[in-house]
This record gives structure tokens, sequence and C-alpha cells, in this order.
């Protein structure tokens, strides 16, 4: 089970990241996070404009509203969406 914390502007939740995979894809929950699989390598931020563009495409968002809050250089980070429900993340994530 992802944990989401509900704030007043939007939802913040822990993602874990694998880069290079074969395809970009939201693949389930591990340790408490989203995880996702993305094609784009670690090097030059090119994973975290990957993982900004994939949760854009599946929550409908737009990408200038979500923010990596933390863990720029690790696999496992926080993100900050603005303008979106906790409500609404549980529904697209299950």
């Amino acid at each position: 089970m992802v944990y989401i914390k509900k704030t007043e502007r939007g939802v913040i939740f822990n993602i874990r990241v694998v880069p290079r995979s074969s395809k970009s894809e939201i693949a389930g929950v591990q340790d408490n996070a989203l995880k996702l699989k993305i094609t784009a390598s670690p090097v030059g931020g090119q994973a975290n404009d990957a993982c900004i563009r994939l949760l854009s495409d599946t929550l409908g968002v737009r990408k200038n509203r979500i923010t990596i809050v933390s863990g720029h250089k690790s696999r496992k980070k926080t993100i900050a969406i603005e303008g979106i429900g906790k409500k609404e993340i549980e529904d697209i994530i299950a």
C-alpha cells in the first residue's frame, strides 16, 4: 500500500525508480512506495524527467504540477503533486 499524505495544495507520496527498464510503466508497490520502471538512464537528470513525464501521463496532471521533493539522486524519491486529491490518486493506482 502506498502511503499518500494530503496537503493544502495536493498530495505527497514516495516512488521507487527502476531506471534502464525495457519500457516505462507503473509496476506496482514496493516498500510502501509506487514502483516506476523507466527506460531513461539516471545520468543528467533524465530519469527524474522520465518519472515526471510518466506520472503526468498516467495521472492526467500537467508536468509543472509535479515536483520531486527529495531523492533527486536516489532511486527512492518523494513526489508532490498539486491540484489532485488523495482519493483520485488511490483510484488511479488501484
